[in-house]
């Protein structure tokens, strides 16, 4: 797994609006133009340089397709960018239905299992 990779999708599709709204509506296909221009990038504005051998694994391409966020902090992805990004994706929603914060409620419900415990490492 590179965590790197994971944790670089993470945060750079929460900070773009336009990514975000993108990995909302298509996970899948956000991902691949992702992976495609931005994720083969040495830096953020550096489109000259880049790398290819960072790669998603087979779980965290699931992971990500399917918003599971449970599994991304389990295979080590950062906590407060799991949360941060569907907050971004869910909060509304949850908002609409179930009142403030009842994204989050659930968030910490599904982690609940890792109460007293150490966290996954999020060393690269």
């Amino acid at each position: 797994m590179s965590k790197y990779y994971v944790n670089k999708f993470l945060y750079q599709v929460d900070s773009d609006p336009d990514l975000l709204a993108a990995y909302k509506v298509d996970a899948a296909a956000l991902m691949a133009r992702w992976e495609e221009d931005y994720g083969r990038r040495l830096g953020t504005n550096n489109s000259v340089e880049t790398t290819t051998w960072l790669n998603f694994t087979d779980d965290e391409r699931t992971a990500l397709v399917t918003h599971d966020y449970v599994a991304l902090f389990e295979i080590g992805a950062h906590f407060f960018l799991t949360l941060t990004i569907f907050i971004a994706i869910y909060d509304d929603d949850y908002i609409a239905q179930s009142g403030p914060l009842s994204f989050q409620r659930e968030y910490a419900s599904k982690l609940s299992h890792w109460l007293n415990k150490d966290y996954p490492t999020v060393a690269l």
